[in-house]
């Protein structure tokens, strides 16, 4: 089967973005939205279990979307993830596994399976390029999470090869923005850290502890540029390899924890608890391919992290907190 060629998609095509509601899933939907598509497709959890494979197939039948972003997936941080691997490897394997046969099944065009950086080894050469998938250990602490998320990579792969359709799959570096989980037990460290200074402003404390040593180097990116890269993939990116999408450049968490406290408006002492995981000392991607394609983000550090604090404060009733 040969599939179509890339190129503008057709704001009147169907469009289904599996997990719109979350970090990656809302920005993809804003996105399309501001991009004129008409025919957006959504279900939530409750209505449709992506992880039940019947009711999948059904939901694809019945609404034959023409263009796919896989942006659902059971996501955490490095307690979640190290404290149930299990949910984090067989969810997120079924989740994709069925998202994917059905589309598959029903003709989707086009399709991004979106994973996440974790997919590397631990010890990858910064900054990282595409080729490094596969050529080490990962990291121990996210380490289901991220072979479910290599599983996806060879399935669009394996559709590619076997269907001819031109699905791709892109790796997001560390995001954050409006729709996050805040959440002290399942969020990833950008919101965690946003959560506990603006906690402190408003209790008044003297001080806060941050997990580790501070000294780990990350990439972070705001989820408007993530769905502005993927909506640009999707219409001029057809290959092989899956794409990383970051900014290519890192800080300290130190220095992102400096940061959102001038934000939040917080002057005390920030202290650091060694006793608990750093996780990769770095995780920086190589974007050189991305950049070929002729994308570049336009959102920056600080000015990303002033409309996230502006967000978590505005929305006290949609905030993931639990």
């Amino acid at each position: 089967m040969t599939g179509p060629a890339t190129g503008g998609l057709d704001r009147d095509g169907s469009f289904y973005v599996a997990g719109h509601r979350g970090l990656a899933g809302s920005a993809v939907t804003r996105r399309l939205q501001q991009e004129g598509f008409t025919r957006i497709v959504t279900r939530t959890s409750a209505q449709l279990d992506l992880r039940e494979r019947e009711p999948v197939f059904a939901f694809f039948r019945e609404t034959r979307p023409r263009y796919v972003v896989l942006a659902a997936a059971k996501v955490g941080g490095i307690l979640a993830n190290s404290t149930y691997p299990v949910d984090f490897l067989s969810e997120n394997i079924r989740i994709q596994t069925n998202v994917m046969d059905a589309a598959a099944d029903s003709g989707v065009e086009r399709l991004v399976f979106l994973g996440s950086s974790c997919i590397y080894p631990k010890f990858a050469a910064q900054p990282i390029r595409e080729d490094a998938l596969l050529t080490g250990h990962l990291e121990p602490t996210n380490d289901a999470y991220a072979i479910a998320k290599i599983a996806g990579i060879l399935h669009v792969q394996a559709v590619r090869r076997q269907y001819g359709l031109p699905w791709i799959s892109a790796m997001p570096t560390n995001l954050y923005g409006p729709n996050d989980n805040f959440s002290p037990l399942g969020s990833h460290v950008l919101p965690a850290l946003i959560r506990r200074y603006d906690e402190a402003v408003r209790q008044g404390a003297p001080a806060v502890t941050n997990w580790g040593t501070g000294t780990p180097r990350r990439e972070f990116m705001h989820s408007d540029d993530l769905a502005d890269a993927v909506l640009h993939l999707m219409e001029s990116y057809d290959g092989d390899s899956h794409v990383n999408v970051g900014t290519g450049v890192d800080a300290t968490i130190a220095e992102v924890a400096q940061q959102i406290a001038e934000v939040v408006g917080f002057e005390g002492t920030t202290r650091w608890d060694d006793s608990k995981p750093d996780g990769t000392p770095q995780k920086l991607l190589d974007v050189g391919l991305l950049r070929s394609t002729g994308w570049s983000p336009s959102v920056d550090l600080a000015e990303g992290l002033r409309r996230t604090v502006d967000w978590y404060r505005a929305s006290p009733d949609v905030l993931r907190v639990a």
